[in-house]
């Protein structure tokens, strides 16, 4: 698999990882800043959460890290927890804010 490949595999299952006090998932909320896929199937994920002090911090970022390291050709997958820039409801897909109800 290319790196691009796997990159969209790593989206796609972002895509299956929720915050359980939202019903959308952490990649249209804008919570994924930088998805790097190195040469030899490691992944360096830049994320963060709606709030600092999320209670469901650590079972979101294991998730993530569960699920991306299930992809085939994915040897590790390191979650990094970054709070700059400060995420707000801006960094929301369409799909999102619609969902949500902000549009």
């Amino acid at each position: 698999m290319t790196r691009l490949e796997t990159e969209e595999q790593v989206v796609k299952m972002l895509k299956t990882v929720y915050d359980p006090e939202i019903p959308v998932d952490i990649y249209e909320l804008g919570l994924v800043y930088k998805i790097d896929v190195a040469d030899d199937g490691t992944v360096n994920i830049d994320m963060t959460l709606t709030a600092p002090n999320c209670p469901a911090a650590d079972f979101i970022i294991e998730d993530v890290r569960q699920k991306v390291e299930s992809i085939e050709g994915v040897k590790a997958a390191n979650i990094q927890l970054v709070f700059e820039p400060e995420w707000d409801k801006d960094m929301m897909s369409d799909e999102a804010k619609l969902e949500l109800g902000f549009m």
